[in-house]
């Protein structure tokens, strides 16, 4: 994980000691995931964030032409791509917008026909400036085809998606990166996106990635960030944690900690 997060080394992780055995291994090596997340609410049925994708044309080796189980996964889940009726986007990085499409006969088409693509308007417009080759990649067979579909609305940062859910703006990766804010029933709960790709941040907010857009403001998002959720005793789900995925915050002197359920 060190080429996401550089200072996310056993060296660094091992007195963490909170960190194991979920999010480190026995000498110390960051655990993490890429996968997503599908919020059901009445009858609708919500995907957060769509990986890499199979087959996609990149030039990062171990993303190059993917072949994973992942439509597979989610129908013996019990979902169906037809069901779904939002696809939320944190923000457009590879990791997150793959499956958005699929390859059908040569053609890459929207893997959920049905839904609506939600992107922050903040994220939409910086995108569009950007013409670098991997982001051209990128664009070209995971968003742009989503465009062309008249699939894509772009949204306010802190837009309201439905009674239960609603986007938080959460910048600092990316100009216009988002959490998922979930409220029902009287709980909270919140999907990170990238704003924290490891729970190791928790405990060095300071941390961050080689991604990030703005770095600074990257350290200002987490700390406010945690403190909120701390205070609201939300629980938080990381796009990018490992089993289980999800936990509380809690103080831990100046900085916080991760707990997870007693029986994860």
């Amino acid at each position: 994980m060190t080429w996401v997060l550089g200072d996310a080394v056993p060296e660094n992780l091992k007195p963490i000691c909170w960190l194991a055995p979920h999010f480190i291994d026995e000498v110390g090596e960051a655990k993490w995931s890429i996968h997503a997340l599908v919020v059901e609410i009445g009858d609708r049925k919500i995907v957060v964030d769509t990986c890499v994708g199979n087959d996609k044309n990149l030039p990062v080796k171990f993303w190059n032409h993917l072949q994973t189980s992942f439509m597979e996964d989610f129908e013996r889940a019990g979902f169906h791509r037809e069901e779904i009726d939002t696809v939320l986007c944190t923000h457009l990085h590879v990791d997150h917008v793959g499956w958005n499409t699929m390859l059908v006969d040569g053609e890459w088409v929207p893997t959920f026909p049905n839904a609506r693509y939600l992107v922050a308007r903040e994220e939409w417009d910086h995108w569009q400036s950007e013409d670098d080759d991997f982001t051209k990649a990128v664009f070209s067979e995971s968003v742009d085809p989503i465009e062309r579909a008249g699939l894509i609305d772009v949204v306010e940062q802190d837009a309201t998606v439905c009674e239960e859910i609603r986007l938080e703006p959460t910048p600092g990766h990316t100009p216009g990166h988002v959490s998922i804010l979930i409220e029902s029933k009287g709980e909270k709960a919140v999907i990170t996106g990238d704003q924290t790709h490891h729970p190791c941040q928790l405990a060095h907010p300071e941390w961050g990635s080689a991604a990030d857009f703005d770095f600074g403001q990257g350290i200002e998002t987490r700390r406010a960030f945690y403190a909120r959720h701390e205070a609201a005793r939300t629980l938080v789900i990381g796009t990018h944690f490992a089993t289980p995925t999800a936990g509380r915050i809690e103080r831990d002197g100046e900085v916080w900690k991760l707990v997870v359920p007693a029986d994860a």
